[in-house]
């Protein structure tokens, strides 16, 4: 991961920027570039996005969102999905879906690149559960591994291909397996 610039900027700054691709998250003081996506990457995040989204828009629980910038707590990052219940979502006065989203998600997903430090990324979904988050996963295509977080537990690795996947609290009709999330990477 690049840092750019060297010196501290506050916040304020830092949101005043253009965007940039790939993105820049801003992490106490400072402008952390996130790595360009890949293909297993972009993969497991549009079809996450897709699953979540069907089961829990429909029946306005929640509304996942890939590479959604989040500004709490000081911070302001993408992650690689965020969800958000449904009586949470920032609108604007005529009752469409706000631009700027200033309360950490709900459920943090982040899918771990080749180049990325896990370190960094953990620590973004403890940002979040610090915020109110319910939940984070931390995805990681090279090892087949997903890790769970939730407030006040110790997290949870979960690699064998059977175990499920679930977030009770946003999307209880949710019925993943590891499996079947790393078998998106399998083409035909």
């Amino acid at each position: 991961m690049v840092q750019t610039p060297a010196k501290t900027i506050t916040l304020a700054e830092f949101l005043q920027q253009p965007e940039t691709k790939p993105a820049r998250e801003y992490i106490d003081g400072h402008v952390i570039q996130k790595p360009m996506p890949q293909g297993q990457h972009s993969t497991i995040q549009g079809e996450l996005v897709t699953a979540i989204n069907a089961v829990t828009k429909a029946s306005n629980l929640a509304w996942a969102f890939p590479e959604l910038r989040c500004t709490f707590g000081s911070r302001s990052i993408i992650p690689d999905v965020s969800v958000f219940r449904w009586q949470r979502l920032p609108t604007n006065e005529d009752g469409t879906i706000a631009n700027t989203f200033s309360a950490a998600p709900d459920w943090t997903i982040e899918i771990l690149s080749p180049e990325q430090s896990s370190t960094r990324v953990v620590s973004n979904i403890l940002h979040c559960l610090n915020h109110g988050g319910l939940g984070g996963w931390l995805i990681d295509p090279n090892e087949n591994l997903v890790q769970v977080y939730l407030p006040n537990q110790l997290p949870a690795s979960l690699e064998e291909a059977e175990n499920e996947l679930t977030m009770v609290g946003l999307a209880p009709a949710l019925t993943l397996t590891v499996g079947q999330v790393f078998g998106w990477l399998q083409v035909g």
